[in-house]
């Protein structure tokens, strides 16, 4: 009887040490990710009033990478849905691990572009906060899929 109480109690040990490694490596890598490349820009109110007062909101003609493997990227915005992923077939191909093959896509509505997640592992983030439904993305806020960062642009 005593054996077989030995061998349970080392059974659950062994559990226990195994849910705590996988703990770990969950808490290491939603830190990597939550640091990997992530800037927010710092600008000026008086930059910010000239940008409100100057162009309408839904003006963006371009969409730029600001951070990641493909910084300064620039991609000229017409009427068709930017499909963003590390698909051959997308608009702006990535070559980021952290990326899913169909990421997320930007359209327009009206003068407005909207980002949505397309289903992806790791998230889309407009600025510091996760896309669950279309969101409206306002000129010169940064979006986040995986490592690279793009903002739309007049």
């Amino acid at each position: 009887m005593q054996g077989i109480l030995l061998q349970v109690i080392r059974f659950g040990f062994l559990i226990l040490l195994w849910l705590f490694v996988y703990a770990i490596i969950r808490a290491l890598r939603s830190d990597l990710a939550a640091a990997s490349g992530f800037r927010v820009p710092l600008t000026s109110g008086r930059r910010e009033n000239r940008q409100r007062g100057a162009r309408p909101r839904g003006a963006a003609r371009y969409l730029v990478v600001t951070a990641g493997a493909l910084a300064n990227t620039r991609i000229t915005l017409g009427s068709q849905p930017v499909l963003i992923g590390r698909a051959d077939d997308s608009t702006l191909v990535l070559t980021d691990d952290y990326a899913s093959e169909r990421h997320a896509r930007l359209s327009r509505r009206g003068d407005d572009w909207y980002i949505e997640d397309l289903g992806s592992t790791n998230g889309t983030y407009l600025d510091r906060s996760k896309v669950t439904t279309a969101v409206r993305a306002p000129i010169g806020t940064p979006i986040r899929v995986g490592k690279t960062v793009i903002e739309l642009r007049p």
